[in-house]
């Protein structure tokens, strides 16, 4: 196992990454005799991976209950939050109650959000059951759901306690589920390790067969680096906002096609290819950076053109970008690989021509 830290002074917290984490939850989680929790899941990973969780955390004391939510990205809205503070109530869950989410991106963002808002606040935990979770959204504090006009447009930042990845749930997950994690992680050497991004383009089959070595390096190497990112931060008042490249497209995309439609690491891959070309566009990026991330995203299976969209309809839905300030976009731009800028001096019929091109096949 090893061990990461997100370093926010007295709400600290880490990272823990291993095989078979889940039966030794309650030892990691510093679980004490007669503390209540309860873990927010869906029923499709509570039947894989829920008995063990459950069983450490009750052989060490806690009494666990359970709520599963509904599956799926269209069901990250403000019903289904109301649907679990409801059950919250019920169950008259208190203050020192802690909430542990144990899904992917959705059971966390929710479950996260509902943490910040319940009684003001109550502590949870995140164990991420998707290699995109795992990767991005269990780490950092971002919590929330969508809007039908804008995706992750209510929420609230608030700090798990600490995050589990175990790395053998991963093998449950469907394939495309795991090329659209493998997004988040070309993401992450593109904007700040031209090293890491060589590492990928070397071990991207030993991922996709799920090679244990290799995802657990990869989780490591992502986390550690979003980590000193929230670490700088916290808020995304700068530098955090670098780890949104590929995102204002990607988002577009999700609200355009509708939630579900593509998934969010499918859309953050097409998102990533229009960036690059606005990147040739703004900064000079040079074209064969654009290509080598062409070609890794195509190895990882994931979508390297967008959906057919209008123009109009792409700039109206970036302009409610949460990175929009004074009413002017703000683009994640890569002066080369391993180095990303925040810019809001692009113009709009650059970012069009930018998703022309990616929208063209090339050899």
């Amino acid at each position: 196992m090893k061990t990461l830290e997100v370093g926010l002074g007295d709400r600290a917290y880490p990272i823990h990454v291993g095989h078979r984490l889940l039966s030794d939850a309650a030892a990691l989680l510093g679980v004490r005799q007669g503390q209540r929790g309860v873990i927010v899941s869906n029923a499709i990973v509570a039947a894989h991976h829920l008995a063990p969780l459950k069983s450490s955390l009750q052989e060490a004391g806690m009494h666990a209950d359970v709520v599963l939510l509904p599956d799926g990205e269209a069901h990250k809205n403000q019903r289904t939050l109301d649907d679990l503070l409801t059950r919250l109530l019920e169950l008259r869950v208190e203050r020192s109650t802690t909430l542990i989410a144990l899904g992917g991106g959705v059971v966390g963002d929710i479950a996260g959000f509902a943490a910040a808002i319940y009684q003001r606040g109550v502590p949870f935990v995140q164990i991420p059951t998707t290699l995109l979770a795992q990767v991005d959204s269990s780490v950092g504090g971002k919590t929330g759901i969508n809007h039908p006009l804008g995706k992750n447009m209510i929420g609230a930042f608030w700090q798990p306690r600490a995050v589990l990845i175990d790395t053998s749930v991963l093998s449950t997950l469907p394939h495309r589920e795991l090329s659209a994690g493998l997004a988040e992680v070309i993401k992450y050497g593109a904007i700040r390790d031209v090293d890491f991004f060589a590492w990928l383009e070397a071990n991207m089959a030993s991922l996709l067969a799920r090679d244990d070595d290799a995802l657990t390096h990869a989780i490591v190497r992502s986390c550690a680096i979003k980590a000193e990112v929230v670490a700088a931060d916290e808020r995304e008042s700068g530098e955090r906002a670098l780890l949104n490249f590929g995102h204002t497209f990607g988002h577009a995309i999700e609200a355009a096609q509708g939630y579900g439609e593509w998934l969010h690491g499918e859309a953050v891959a097409a998102g990533m290819v229009c960036a690059a070309r606005l990147s040739v566009r703004a900064c000079g990026l040079a074209n064969e950076a654009t290509a080598r991330l062409g070609r890794l995203i195509d190895e990882a299976k994931l979508p390297t053109a967008p959906p057919a969209i209008a123009a109009e309809r792409w700039l109206e839905l970036m302009r409610r970008d949460k990175k929009v300030e004074s009413g002017n976009l703000r683009f994640v731009v890569l002066e080369r690989l391993g180095s990303a800028v925040l810019r809001d001096d692009i113009r709009e019929d650059d970012v069009t021509s930018a998703i022309a091109s990616a929208s063209t096949p090339r050899d």
